[in-house]
């Protein structure tokens, strides 16, 4: 009986660290972000917005399974170039709001640029810091993680921003590369740390449920995630 409280009170005391983000001190990833410190936003442009990239290639496809509706508050977190920002800003209306957030000052402030030219004045941009979204609390609907939850330095953390920011029915949408031995390319095996699984894991120690995986890529995966309540024993 004594060892069963024991490892209760373990894992309860370890779900509530994991959730706030104190049980996660190390990075994870040192040096993925570094070419972000002071990105040419028109360069990225070119890598990213381009035929041929699997997300871009399937760009109206992903956001038709967002599960969009006018006057969402949705926040694209490591927006980049803004491609999906703009996607889904028409589609939310002026009523909703779209935060683009990143890490790098020059991509918000491009996000921020183009989608104003456009007329998308519901787009308010944020620079967030490698643990936290930065995002007002209890404010989002949806919150779009793509191609970036890899670069999460500190994922837990993140994820636990992340999870306060979100509305009590909130979804977190994360689309990332499959990670698999002998069929992933070398550059992602090299490059993205861990598999699907890994990161589901990640994710669900954050507060999520999973929901649901779409099966819409070859290269990257869909994940769907609802806020729950913190991990218990």
């Amino acid at each position: 009986m004594k060892i069963h409280q024991t490892v209760t009170l373990f894992l309860t005391t370890l779900a509530f660290g994991l959730l706030s983000g104190t049980a996660q001190e190390e990075n994870v990833n040192p040096g993925i972000n570094e070419a972000f410190q002071n990105p040419d936003p028109r360069s990225f442009v070119e890598r990213f917005e381009k035929e041929g990239r699997e997300v871009y290639d399937k760009r109206e496809t992903i956001v038709e399974s967002l599960g969009l509706k006018r006057g969402m508050v949705v926040a694209d977190v490591g927006a980049g170039t803004g491609l999906f920002t703009r996607l889904i800003a028409p589609i939310v209306g002026p009523e909703g709001k779209v935060y683009a957030v990143d890490i790098a000052q020059p991509f918000v402030d491009h996000v921020v640029e183009s989608s104003h030219a456009k007329g998308f004045e519901q787009v308010e941009g944020i620079v967030c810091t490698q643990d936290d979204a930065k995002l007002p609390p209890g404010s989002v609907d949806l919150v779009f993680i793509c191609d970036t939850f890899h670069h999460f330095e500190f994922p837990l953390k993140t994820m636990a921003s992340i999870h306060r920011a979100l509305k009590p029915d909130g979804r977190v949408v994360v689309v990332d590369f499959e990670r698999i031995e002998g069929v992933s390319s070398e550059w992602i095996m090299g490059h993205v740390r861990a598999g699907k699984e890994i990161f589901r894991s990640e994710i669900e120690a954050a507060g999520f449920a999973f929901d649901e995986e779409l099966k819409l890529f070859k290269e990257n995966y869909f994940l769907r995630f609802r806020k729950s309540d913190p991990p218990r024993e």
